[in-house]
């Protein structure tokens, strides 16, 4: 059965957290995740008619929710153009294997194509062998000179 993709709306809250709670277990990081539904909603649906800080699309196969894919837009200085930053893509496991992940991300391309974006960029977990394959196959270009640097809880806090 082919999926079907669609923009999140704020009724669909839960669905977004439960795989970000998915993408959290199989990636290991159960204990990082802290997301829940009213932040989710403030931050990806204000209600004051702010800029959302991310968007959401959802996959659906029939009406079961089959996966998303999270992202936001950045900017280049070098390009002088913006870019499109996946923040999270995961396609539940029972669905995996039927071009979900692929339609996702080629999803997110036109977009960025669209927006006239000068690159579309995310990460990818060095153990993550299958999702490595796949994005490789597609033409993705590992930045391997780039490490991330990341300043988080206490560590940022100490400079509000």
């Amino acid at each position: 059965m082919p999926c079907t993709l669609r923009a999140a709306t704020r009724d669909d809250v839960p669905t977004i957290l439960a795989c970000i709670r998915a993408l959290a277990d199989y990636e290991r990081l159960t204990h990082e995740c802290v997301a829940t539904e009213e932040q989710l909603a403030r931050t990806l649906f204000p209600a004051d008619g702010a800029a959302p800080a991310a968007h959401c699309v959802l996959a659906f196969v029939g009406d079961a929710p089959a996966g998303f894919a999270l992202y936001f837009f950045n900017y280049s200085t070098f390009l002088a153009r913006p870019g499109l930053y996946l923040e999270d893509l995961f396609v539940k496991p029972e669905f995996r294997g039927q071009g979900i992940g692929k339609a996702l991300l080629l999803h997110l391309a036109k977009l960025a194509n669209a927006r006239g974006c000068g690159r579309m960029e995310w990460s990818v977990l060095d153990w993550n062998q299958p999702a490595i394959d796949f994005y490789e196959s597609l033409g993705a270009r590992r930045m391997k000179e780039w490490q991330i640097c990341r300043l988080t809880g206490e560590a940022l806090a100490r400079y509000a």
